[in-house]
């Protein structure tokens, strides 16, 4: 058995083409208004600001506009704030992006939480969060939405399977069980502490590494025939599952890279293209 390839970076590109139709829909109907993703970098980080250069050419790919603002490492939480609402109140930005991480000096929650929840397109309000939880409408967290859109386009059966989602962040690990769990799966969310983690791991129907350690999942606790998403991207190119030999034993994987980081990218600009819809019925 050779398993499935889930392919998020053919995937988003197919995607792609049916956003940029939408895009110019949009445009046509609206005297040319076009969408527009604000990004906020603060610091200067390189890979945070590769993140950022990577989420603005996928809006150029698709005819979005994106409004890069770039803020010094020294910013403070009310200073960010600041920022933040003036974005909100700005009817030309569509959604609103904060690059995780920002530097320690900052509430990241406090601000994620500012950002209204109709530009929240990157998932990170607790609001929000709560929202998509409880099957409300509400922009999901990139990632695991993207991970969604992959299982689906490659018809991964989810209703009564079992998935093991390793990792517990607020962007991440969390709302990726609670998307799961809206989808008929039974859900175990493992972490780093979790007593008994390989016995739990090799009861899975879905694995989903998400704790942010290379290949802190190691191949020999996955059953046969699962379904194996690594979320995880680290120097090497590595993932957070270490994945010898499971191409000859699992139904399906994603690769790393090629898999989910595309499909985070395409989830974030095809929300924000929803932003923008709704900006316009408004």
């Amino acid at each position: 058995m050779t398993a499935l390839l889930l392919d998020g970076k053919a995937l988003a590109a197919e995607r792609e083409i049916e956003l940029a139709k939408r895009v110019a829909e949009l445009k046509a109907k609206n005297g040319g208004r076009t969408p527009v993703l604000a990004t906020i970098l603060v610091g200067a980080d390189p890979a945070s600001a590769t993140y950022v250069k990577m989420k603005g050419n996928a809006c150029t790919r698709i005819g979005m506009d994106s409004q890069r603002i770039t803020l010094p490492e020294t910013t403070t939480t009310t200073q960010l704030l600041a920022t933040i609402d003036e974005l909100n109140q700005n009817p030309d930005i569509h959604g609103i992006l904060l690059q995780h991480p920002v530097p320690e000096q900052i509430d990241e929650r406090q601000c994620f939480d500012a950002i209204a929840l109709s530009k929240d397109v990157d998932g990170v309000t607790t609001q929000g969060y709560g929202r998509m939880a409880m099957a409300e409408p509400a922009y999901g967290s990139a990632t695991p939405a993207g991970i969604m859109y992959l299982l689906a386009h490659y018809n991964i059966e989810l209703s009564g399977k079992h998935a093991v989602v390793v990792g517990r962040s607020p962007i991440l690990g969390k709302p990726m069980a609670a998307m799961l769990l809206n989808a008929n799966c039974t859900v175990t969310t493992c972490h780093s502490r979790t007593t008994g983690l390989v016995g739990h791991i090799a009861q899975a129907d879905i694995v989903i590494g998400a704790v942010g350690r290379p290949e802190f999942i190691k191949a020999q606790w996955i059953k046969d025939n699962a379904i194996v998403v690594d979320a995880g991207y680290h120097p090497g190119g590595l993932g957070d599952i270490d994945k010898q030999g499971l191409a000859e034993r699992v139904r399906a994987v994603t690769p790393v890279p090629g898999g989910v980081g595309p499909m985070t990218i395409n989830a974030l600009i095809s929300q924000t293209l929803e932003a923008a819809q709704k900006a316009c019925q408004s």
